[in-house]
Formats: C-alpha cells, structure tokens, sequence
C-alpha cells in the first residue's frame, strides 16, 4: 500500500518559508495541525489565496477571539461516553478524535484539544444504549474520521451496529477519500468490509466532506467510484467557508463535478460560531445568496442542496433572504414543540447564528435562558 505520510508540525511543512514556519508554529499552541504529504500537495505554493491551503493550513485570524468551543452543544446531548442522542431516530457515534488531516474551520475542534466523555474507544456502552432505544433507525459514525481506523477495527463497530435489529442505516462521516485516496484504491478489505453490510436491509451511507473542486483529483475520484460499486451510498455536505467556497461559481462548478460522480450535494452547512473560525464564516444573508447564485448556474440535480446551521436546538435550514425578513424553519429539532416551527426575523446582514437576530435574543430572555451557552467557556 503506498504510505502517506503524515505531518504534525507546522515547521515540517515544505510549501511555508521559514518565516510563515516561525510564525505560524504559535497557532499550534492552541489549534491542533495535522496534514499529509499527499493533501498538502494539492497546494498551489505561489497563491497566498489558494483554497486548499486556506483548509488546511493555519492563519494568525484564528486567534481572533470569537465563539465557543462547543457551538452547537453537542456536549449536552451526550447519553453514554461516545454516544450522542439528539434526534428521535439518529444517533451519533463518535468514534475517533483523529482525522486525515486537521480542517482549520473544524467545529470539533475541542476533540483534539480536551480528553472528555464525547470520544471513546470502547463501544459497548454506546452498543449496549442504541440497542434498547428501539426509536434509533440510523447511526452516524463519525469523530474524527472514522476511516482513519484500521478495517478491521471499524468492522468490529460496524458489525455491533449492524447486528441491532431496528437499526436500518449506518452512516460514516469522513474526508479520507479527499485527504488521503489511497486508503480507498489500496485495501481492497475496505471496500469488501462495505459490501457486506451495505445490502439487504442495511445499507451504509458515506457522509462525504468536499470543500472545493480541486479537491476532486483523478486519485480522490477513482476512490469515489470504487466506493460506489462497494454499495455504499454516497452524499455531500460541506460548510460555505470564507476564501475556500464562499463564490457562486465554484459552488456551482462543485456541484456541476458532484452530479457527474452520482454524489448528491446534501447539506451546506452554516459554518458553525466556534472559537477560531470568524476568519471563515459568512453571515447568513450573505451565504444565503451565494447559494441561490450557485443554484441558477446548475440544473435541479444541483439545486438538491439546503442551507442549514446545526444549531443547539436543531437543524435550522434558511429557507428565504430579503431585505426586509429572514426566513427560517426547523429541519429537525431537538425539541417536540419546535417540529417544523418557522420563524419569521428581521434580516441583520450581520448575523452568523440564530442566537444573533434580536427576536431569538428576546425570546431567550422571556423563557429566562439570557446566557444559556455550551459547557465550554468562551476564550
């Protein structure tokens, strides 16, 4: 198999000069880095703007003190270690705290820097509470990036999963087939661990995590379509990221490409308030608009795609930007009594997050929830 090197430490990355190296090593102090020879050589070195780059490796702007460790609280929904319980019918398995490489804008980004109950490395547990919720139809495997495992040691958890009678799809989130192909094209017990629990009445779903076309090379493509005939089902989904997608065109250009490998643009995500990433997010009105911009350039196989934030009550999909109103509805929610609930805000082309238009402000004081935040502290 042909090894990837990984790389740890800003000052071993070959593209930087010695003074980005020196400068950019401060950020370790507090933001994990992680890459890989192969992704890092997708870089355009002669492009301070080049977006595979804004990905993966470090700005000084992460310092910048804005948002939560915990943006979405995902922290409170934790039933056992490992396992999150947020929707009636899902239920999320995080698996690893270790990925291909280190997306700057991760909203996870606290796995790497905190041990705490949100990861473990035992299932049974977690096993154990899914089989006696007979209401979880799906799990989502993901960390981390769960195909960062050995095949074998994903098969156990897989196999567990599997055997739950009322459990009907297993998900996988990763970014391996984009950050390192070769774990696709080159173990072939992979694709055959895939086929044998995708069939019947399982099926797995592969929660893909494209950025950018480029990211789209002829090795990445191959390890798609070898996904695909292993039986797995594959979507996308990717948050709307400043300096990487945030442009109408290559939003347009990522789904035309996504259509032509039979994988369906699912989520654009709302990229989320978390501590390091105002260097990476575009308010809602204006992320909105890119979108509806991306969806005229496409046919309606592009158009599939919805503009959600993943908040601490739910799902939340935009559904319409005006001058004068923002409208949004639940998608899913963590609470009954929000269950397809629209609301209806005056649009604030400032706002990045549901808790930053004035009337969810209001409504948080009147039910007595003012400063009701994540269990991380704001930095």
């Amino acid at each position: 198999m042909k090894s990837v090197k990984y790389i740890t430490h800003i000052k071993n990355v070959k593209g930087l000069t010695d003074k980005e190296k020196e400068r950019l090593s401060k950020i370790e102090d507090k933001f994990t880095f992680r890459a890989n020879e192969y992704y890092l050589g997708l870089i355009n070195w002669d492009d301070p703007e080049d977006p595979i780059r804004r990905i993966i490796i470090p700005t000084e702007d992460e310092f910048v003190e804005w948002g939560a460790l915990d943006a979405s609280g995902e922290s409170k929904y934790v039933r056992v270690p490992g396992v999150e319980h947020k929707y009636r019918d899902t239920a999320l398995f995080i698996s690893q705290d270790t990925c291909g490489a280190f997306c700057r804008f991760c909203f996870r980004k606290r796995l790497f820097m905190h041990e705490n109950k949100e990861v473990t490395r035992r299932y049974d547990e977690g096993i154990e509470y899914i089989r006696n919720h007979p209401e979880i139809l799906n799990v989502l495997i993901t960390g981390g990036d769960p195909l960062i495992m050995s095949t074998p040691k994903l098969e156990d958890l897989i196999r567990k999963v599997a055997e739950i009678p009322h459990v009907r799809i297993i998900r996988i989130g990763t970014k391996i087939p984009l950050f390192n192909p070769y774990r696709i094209l080159e173990d072939s017990s992979l694709t055959d661990m895939i086929q044998r629990y995708s069939n019947g009445d399982k099926k797995i779903y592969l929660m893909l995590h494209i950025n950018h076309p480029r990211e789209l090379t002829r090795q990445s493509r191959q390890a798609l379509k070898i996904l695909r005939q292993s039986g797995a089902a594959l979507v996308n989904q990717t948050p709307m990221i400043r300096g990487v997608n945030d442009h109408p065109q290559v939003l347009a250009d990522l789904f035309l490409q996504l259509n032509m490998l039979d994988v369906p643009p699912y989520y654009i995500f709302q990229c989320r308030p978390t501590l390091g990433n105002k260097t990476f997010a575009v308010p809602i009105a204006e992320g909105w608009n890119i979108l509806e911009q991306a969806k005229d350039r496409v046919s309606g196989l592009g158009r599939r795609a919805r503009l959600v934030m993943s908040h601490k009550t739910g799902k939340i999909e935009i559904l319409a930007v005006t001058p004068e109103h923002t409208v949004m509805k639940y998608h899913r929610n963590a609470d009954p009594a929000n269950r397809s609930k629209v609301m209806i805000y005056k649009t604030n082309p400032e706002a990045f997050w549901l808790d930053d238009f004035e009337e969810y402000k209001a409504w948080l004081k009147q039910e007595g929830l003012e400063g009701d935040t994540d269990p991380y502290t704001y930095w």
